[in-house]
């Protein structure tokens, strides 16, 4: 697959869908979701982030779509939405992260879903996927 220069309103959709990771925090959350679902006090624990910032984060990071939640009890369980957006946090960290050999190293294929999560649909084979930039729009905008 070739891709060519992104047209105005793709390069808007991709921008609109970037926005949500722009923000240290929200990366550390989806960096350490990749791993699994999380509480929200083992996410603060491992994080650092205190609240209010931690609630503010992870409110945004569910209105974008990115994490889901389940609820335990008193306990509300985090986790990365779907495979699309586990595809986009790994593009992410993997092409800018500082430590990205030892992210791909420590992160598993794919998370161990919770009960509640729907099974991800198999992969089509039909060809393989672009490399270095054009792998990342590719990831963040399939279609553009």
């Amino acid at each position: 697959m070739t891709a060519g220069p992104l047209t105005r309103p793709a390069a808007e959709r991709l921008a609109d869908r970037l926005r949500p990771l722009a923000q240290p925090q929200r990366l550390m959350i989806l960096s350490l979701l990749l791993a699994g679902e999380h509480t929200v006090g083992e996410i603060e624990t491992r994080t650092g982030i205190g609240q209010p910032a931690l609630s503010q984060q992870l409110a945004e990071l569910r209105r974008s779509g990115l994490v889901t939640t389940r609820r335990a009890a008193r306990q509300v369980h985090y986790r990365i939405a779907d495979t699309a957006g586990l595809r986009q946090t790994r593009a992410i960290l993997t092409l800018f992260g500082d430590d990205a050999p030892q992210i791909r190293a420590e992160a598993p294929a794919d998370p161990t879903p919770s009960p509640a999560a729907p099974s991800p649909a198999t992969p089509s084979r039909a060809a393989p996927p672009p490399d270095g930039a054009a792998r990342f729009v590719h990831i963040l905008a399939p279609g553009a």
